[in-house]
């Protein structure tokens, strides 16, 4: 169907004539080419990832934001990267009020995909900073309850752990409470759990396409250096900030030396960061997965909780729930914005 013959009722079309990459207005049922792009800078972009989309999912979204009044004006089919199958992009320009996540994740689910609202979204084409946390973020193991197995302390130490990102317990308390069980620990052991390290899938790929784009990527992580200067090898990062484990005769004394980093320095490297690279807020991204993370999300342009606590989900700006972290360039790279496609 040519773009020149859009203007009829919506259940008369498929989702193929939404031509990548291009914007549609969408009023009473109708889809038409539009002839300019959203404003950034204003409204909310409700985006649905992840799911198989037939025309049927553009309506049902389309009512389901309705009836939480953000009324839809235009639409996009795009796709940010060959590895990943096209997303929807639905542009609601008179509200930046979101609704809540975990409402977005139970409908989304009703759809089999995923749904986050961005407003005034990053540019993938213009410099920009990602601060990361490490574990159950970049990779996919909490290093310090990996540790606790080599010290026959698994069970004690992963229940601190589990209280701690569900933020039902202080971090730096926790983390003094974990790492003295750990007393003993020959280095030896921590080196060969280091080179074992099991990357987040699609976090490479990520940090790949950032650096083309001339992004500036950190991690910031209650966990510890020698596994975030792993990570920082693998991924090619431009710096890292993690906790000093302290080692007396080749073994671990139980002890955290130096500045320990909680919620409140994460977000004192991101903001130190921004200043550093004289970066917009807009510009600059957070993610991690417990609740130490939220602070630094708060403070970031955009913050995104990847395969988060339900009570990270809810206080996130946007969550990737499942699947790859690839996936966050749906909130980076879409279409047109200040006048950039990506195609």
């Amino acid at each position: 169907m040519s773009q020149t013959n859009m203007a009829q009722p919506a259940a008369e079309q498929a989702l193929h004539f939404l031509t990548l990459n291009t914007w549609f207005n969408y009023n009473g049922g109708q889809f038409t080419t539009a002839q300019t792009q959203p404003d950034k800078t204003v409204g909310l972009f409700s985006i649905a990832f992840a799911g198989d989309f037939e025309l049927k999912h553009v309506t049902s979204i389309i009512e389901f934001l309705k009836k939480h009044e953000l009324n839809v004006t235009a639409v996009c089919h795009y796709q940010p990267d060959l590895g990943l199958a096209p997303a929807l992009c639905f542009y609601s320009p008179e509200s930046e009020q979101k609704i809540n996540p975990l409402v977005l994740g139970e409908f989304a689910n009703s759809l089999d995909c995923q749904l986050v609202q961005v407003a005034t979204p990053p540019n993938l084409y213009e410099p920009g900073l990602l601060v990361m946390d490490m574990d159950s973020t970049a990779i996919t193991i909490e290093c310090i309850d990996e540790i606790a197995r080599l010290a026959d302390v698994y069970d004690d130490v992963a229940s601190v752990t589990a209280l701690a990102m569900a933020g039902k317990l202080d971090f730096s308390e926790s983390l003094n409470q974990r790492v003295a069980k750990l007393a003993g620990i020959e280095q030896s052991l921590i080196d060969e759990l280091k080179n074992t390290l099991p990357l987040m899938p699609g976090i490479k790929a990520l940090c790949q396409i950032l650096k083309q784009h001339n992004w500036y990527l950190a991690i910031a992580s209650g966990g510890f250096v020698p596994f975030a200067e792993r990570v920082q090898q693998l991924i090619n990062l431009d710096e890292v900030h993690a906790n000093v484990l302290e080692f007396a005769n080749d073994k671990l004394t139980g002890k955290v030396s130096g500045t320990i980093v909680d919620a409140q320095q994460k977000a004192v490297v991101l903001e130190t960061l921004q200043q550093k690279l004289g970066l917009a807020n807009t510009q600059t991204v957070a993610i991690g997965d417990g609740a130490n993370d939220l602070l630094m999300m708060e403070k970031a342009g955009l913050g995104v909780a990847v395969h988060g606590k339900p009570k990270v989900v809810e206080q996130a700006q946007a969550a990737i729930c499942k699947g790859s972290l690839l996936q966050l360039l749906y909130m980076l790279a879409i279409p047109y914005i200040n006048n950039r496609s990506i195609s």
